[in-house]
């Protein structure tokens, strides 16, 4: 364990602090005391790690494990400034045993209180909110927990071209539709696409936020984006490499020990891509006027990436390492409408 401390770079100053923590954490709850919860952010920190990479998860877990505690909600999956609380790691659990299913309080909409209308109100201060938030739908509500419809462009726009007298905000108001917050996402999807949105209720049955299809747009977006930038960046390199390299070539840059076919540069990965194109004379063979080294630094860098995408972080990349791969993707198109590739 120590070895993969060193490997993440933790210092023993970190491990000193968060083992001290959670053995008191531990102790707590063996006294039968409930122990502060803590936000994910703040959690995190603790391990002196800002994101979730699938690394600093798994050395996360085994650490929460050799204390005998967990949190609830799984931190790897709960919304990153939400809370945890911490309770006593089940007997029977195994390596993994976070939800993996992608649910609606992950979303920071979910977790962003409304701003919201009351039904007596007048139309026209309705409208001002919607202009002045940018917004397309107000809930109308009466408490935290009492809704009573939904307001929205839809809903003025059809009541006035059938003539209705629209004055205050009850006269043009739909039905709301409601959700638990742990609705699985995609199930989320297919009500936000009928009702165009959907209010968020917490566990006490408060509204803790509304979702939007913008908003689902913003997280598949986050979502997709990196694996079709490393899908692209793959085929512009492999794009690259066709046809300029023998068999024997391509089985060299087989990584030691593996006995896999290698029938094309298909066959290869990321990895031996850059073993491939570090030996100088095979460079060569690409007739490409750009530096070697630079080239392979950024290739590893994409396989590094690929390797964190592949392991769906919930928080996705280091916006550095998202700037990184859009960088070397765009780069790789311009050489290519250059002639260059």
């Amino acid at each position: 364990m120590r070895l993969i401390a060193t490997t993440l770079n933790i210092t023993k100053e970190t491990m000193a602090e968060y083992d001290e923590r959670l053995s008191a954490i531990s102790d707590q709850l063996k006294n039968g005391v409930n122990p502060q919860g803590e936000s994910v952010r703040a959690f995190l920190r603790w391990f002196g790690v800002e994101r979730r990479g699938w690394r600093h998860v798994s050395w996360i877990r085994s650490v929460l494990a050799r204390h005998k505690v967990a949190t609830q909600p799984d931190f790897e999956y709960a919304y990153y400034y939400g809370q945890v609380n911490f309770i006593k790691a089940p007997n029977d659990a195994g390596d993994d045993v976070a939800d993996p299913t992608v649910r609606l309080f992950q979303l920071e909409a979910a977790n962003r209180a409304p701003v919201v209308v009351a039904p007596d109100v007048t139309l026209q201060k309705a409208v001002s909110q919607m202009l002045a938030h940018d917004f397309s739908q107000l809930p109308v509500m009466t408490g935290t927990r009492d809704v009573k419809g939904l307001i929205s462009w839809k809903s003025i726009g059809s009541r006035l071209a059938l003539g209705r007298q629209c004055v205050l905000v009850k006269d043009c108001m739909d039905m709301a539709r409601l959700l638990p917050f742990n609705t699985s996402l995609f199930e989320a999807i297919e009500v936000v696409a009928a009702e165009d949105c959907v209010l968020v209720q917490a566990l006490d049955k408060s509204i803790c936020g509304i979702v939007t299809a913008a908003d689902l747009g913003d997280q598949f977006r986050l979502l997709a984006e990196p694996f079709l930038l490393v899908g692209e960046i793959e085929r512009g390199v492999r794009h690259v490499l066709h046809g300029k390299f023998s068999a024997k070539e391509l089985e060299q840059a087989r990584a030691p020990g593996d006995e896999r076919a290698i029938n094309g540069i298909a066959d290869l990965t990321l990895g031996e891509y850059v073993r491939l194109v570090q030996d100088d004379t095979r460079w060569k063979k690409l007739s490409l006027a750009i530096d070697r080294a630079e080239f392979c630094s950024s290739l590893d860098r994409v396989r590094e990436l690929r390797n964190d995408v592949m392991h769906f972080t919930p928080d996705g990349l280091e916006p550095s390492d998202m700037e990184f791969l859009r960088g070397f993707a765009k780069y790789l198109r311009r050489l290519r409408a250059l002639g260059a590739l």
